[in-house]
């Protein structure tokens, strides 16, 4: 076996974008090692991982083959019927082919295929050694990246996503000679900008880590972030309070810097009565702050940041950090106050002049339909309607608050905070804030069964209204986020509990963006017409053909877009694409439901009865889908000749009355397992009966029988599409 030594390679840049990094580090080890591996260089990867930080990439891994292993080539020739002639001397074909190969025709061996026996030249030649193929796959690892717009600089033809300035390239203790990027590879990287910004001599790759560090750069993101957690942790715990520190924010602080340092600071208590959220995404969102919040989670006066370096006065980095968030702290409590000035009511007057959709009308249209669907929506899941109109009406005010015009993420929540100021329930003022939920995947539904509603409600109506408007996504293209909303809807539906016919909600959303559609063409003839007399034009009327669509069509297309979305939330579920699919094929008008007969195929499947009534089940559609003329709807006992039919007709009919009640209740797991007792009779059947009989009359029956069996056993799903 070659001999083994550590690889490391370090492409050292000016700053990286903060979001690539991540990706930009992976992208590149897996380059270098799918290089080496293709080329049959051999890897001990060990755990190695991508190093980084925001001016550097590296690739470290603890052992990789000196040289290729020996290569070997086969390189079939003529078949002997056209090597070699009736005497048995070579024609030209096989001499052409042997002085190609660079050897005597009697050198070369013989192989044989279906076609029969052959010549075919076989070598072994040694492996290249590995520094030869390092700037190759050096290249072709930078050129994989995922760099949308490379950055070119100084007079240079290539580019990369920043300025590159050094270049390590070690293998073992030897440099390997190599240029890219307009840089030559030597064994010099660079330590910390600030803190030690000097060159650092790298003996071997074992060096780097360690070496880097002593320089201050902490070359592993690991490193680095667990470093960061401690420190926010411990300055927090300093402050009296606990950090939030969420995985988005981490992961940016982690990629901003080389040497984290944590830093306590503070801001004028007279801020904490904006409300915290807003607070807190100035601090996250625009600075990469982290909140400290006290033992109930509300929002106290510290906050830290991460210094890339180790200060000698903390304090005036402490100001600095102070200093930048005052401003939009200033910014978010002035838009609050005067917000509060206004009242959220008096807000919604503003909605009448803004279009939501040209087609759909203003976001005041769209409020009423809302209001329509949540008043209608309400006393079928025990909410009070009043309650549910009340929070529909209030719940889009917030839009034309400073607020959330400053603040868009604050949808909602601006507008709990206003109702609460404005005195109204805590019901609706949560509900308010609930209606956006989930707000993204992963994220919990509304808890309160009002905001419940108000978030069905809304759904809803965007998904009939874009369907409506012709907005139904096609390939990355979602402009209303239609998909997310479908999916939001199904989850609040199903994880609430909530037996809603989803067909009746989506007829009544089209009908709410239907009649929406209607007074925006009559306003918009009426328009037409007035501007055409001033111009001394004589009208005639709205000639202009209605714009309304089919309701009945759209609901049955949405119906299968939101099943389509539910596709991927079960199989996250670990729910099989089977099951799924036997219980879409019935289409139950309730999403509760077909939950409950996704969980009861899952109880079914595991039965050791289940394979064999699936299978049977499958036969018996084909069978009836093949079936000339009417099936009569009962089955005639008198024309029961065989006893496994008779067997089977009693058993099914015993079978039938005794799941009634339970199909009746939604208990689903009880009909199945009821039904699967019925495998020895459908199995005796099958094996005994010929249902296909010559005797019009016996066909007949049979196939009645097995049609009673076929609804039934098809009752809870189409279980035929567990038969493999």
């Amino acid at each position: 076996m070659s001999t083994m030594l550590p690889l490391l390679i370090e492409l050292g840049t000016e700053e990286l974008p903060v979001k690539a990094l991540p990706g930009l580090a992976q992208a590149f080890f897996e380059g270098v090692v799918d290089g080496l591996t293709r080329r049959g260089v051999a890897v001990e990867r060990g755990d190695a991982k991508p190093l980084s930080t925001p001016r550097r990439l590296a690739v470290l891994l603890p052992g990789v083959a000196v040289e290729q292993p020996e290569q070997h080539s086969e390189v079939l020739g003529p078949y002997l019927n056209i090597a070699l002639d009736a005497d048995g001397q070579p024609t030209k074909a096989l001499q052409g082919f042997a002085a190609k190969a660079g050897i005597d025709w009697t050198a070369l061996e013989r192989t044989s295929d279906a076609k029969g026996e052959r010549f075919v030249h076989r070598s072994a030649t040694p492996g290249a050694r590995t520094a030869t193929l390092l700037p190759e796959i050096l290249r072709e690892a930078i050129a994989a990246m995922p760099i949308p717009k490379p950055m070119r600089w100084g007079s240079h033809a290539y580019g990369f996503a920043r300025p590159v300035h050094w270049l390590v390239l070690l293998h073992g203790g030897d440099i390997v000679e190599a240029e890219v990027l307009g840089l030559k590879a030597d064994r010099m990287s660079r330590g910390h900008r600030f803190m030690h910004d000097k060159t650092v001599w790298l003996t071997s790759p074992d060096d780097y880590v360690g070496s880097l560090q002593a320089a201050f750069v902490l070359v592993d993101p690991d490193a680095r972030r667990t470093r960061i957690v401690e420190a926010v942790n411990a300055a927090a715990t300093q402050a009296g309070g606990q950090a939030r520190i969420t995985d988005d924010n981490l992961e940016q602080v982690v990629n901003l810097v080389e040497w984290p340092a944590a830093v306590l600071c503070s801001f004028e208590r007279e801020f904490l009565a904006v409300p915290q959220e807003a607070l807190i995404e100035t601090m996250e969102i625009n600075q990469k702050f982290f909140p400290v919040l006290d033992a109930g989670g509300r929002l106290t006066e510290k906050f830290i940041g991460i210094a890339n370096i180790e200060s000698r006065d903390v304090a005036e980095v402490a100001k600095g950090y102070e200093r930048v968030i005052r401003p939009r702290f200033s910014d978010a409590k002035f838009f609050f106050d005067e917000d509060l000035k206004q009242g959220l009511t008096s807000m919604g007057e503003g909605l009448k002049t803004v279009t939501y959709q040209a087609r759909l009308g203003s976001v005041a249209d769209k409020v009423l339909r809302v209001v329509a669907l949540a008043e209608a929506i309400a006393p079928q899941v025990g909410v009070d309607p009043v309650l549910a109109k009340r929070a529909a009406v209030l719940a889009k005010n917030d839009l034309q608050s400073r607020m959330v015009n400053e603040f868009p993420e604050l949808q909602g929540i601006a507008g709990r905070h206003y109702a609460l100021a404005g005195g109204e329930s805590p019901e609706v003022a949560l509900a308010i804030d609930e209606a956006y939920q989930p707000r993204f995947g992963g994220d919990d539904i509304a808890l309160s069964p009002l905001g419940k509603v108000l978030a069905i409600a809304e759904r809803a109506d965007t998904l009939a209204g874009g369907f409506a408007a012709g907005l139904k996504p096609t390939g990355n293209k979602d402009p209303f986020a239609l998909r997310r909303n479908a999916l939001g809807l199904a989850r609040t539906v199903i994880e609430s509990g909530f037996d809603l016919d989803l067909n009746a909600l989506l007829q009544r959303a089209l009908d709410g963006v239907n009649h929406s559609i209607s007074v925006g063409t009559a306003l918009r003839t009426a328009r037409a017409n007035q501007a055409a007399e001033q111009e001394g034009i004589r009208t005639v009327g709205a000639s202009k053909p209605s714009e309304e669509v089919d309701a009945r069509q759209l609901a049955s297309d949405l119906h299968l877009f939101i099943l389509d979305r539910l596709k991927g939330y079960y199989a996250d579920k670990g729910v099989p694409a089977t099951h799924f699919n036997a219980v879409a094929d019935l289409k139950p008008a309730s999403l509760y439901d077909f939950d409950r007969r996704i969980d009861a195929i899952g109880t079914f499947a595991a039965l050791p009865e289940a394979e064999a009534l699936a299978a049977a089940n499958k036969r018996i559609r084909n069978i009836l889908r093949k079936a000339e003329g009417d099936i009569p709807g009962m089955v005639d006992r008198a024309l029961l000749a065989e006893p496994a039919e008779s067997a089977l007709a009693e058993a099914v009919e015993a079978a039938i009355e005794e799941t009634n009640a339970s199909l009746h209740q939604k208990d689903y797991v009880s009909v199945l397992n009821r039904l699967a007792r019925l495998r020895p009779q459908v199995d005796a059947f099958f094996d005994a009966v010929m249902v296909n009989a010559e005797d019009p009359a016996l066909r007949a029956n049979r196939l009645a029988l097995l049609k009673r069996l076929g609804d039934r056993l098809g009752s809870v799903a189409a279980i035929e599409h567990l038969s493999s």
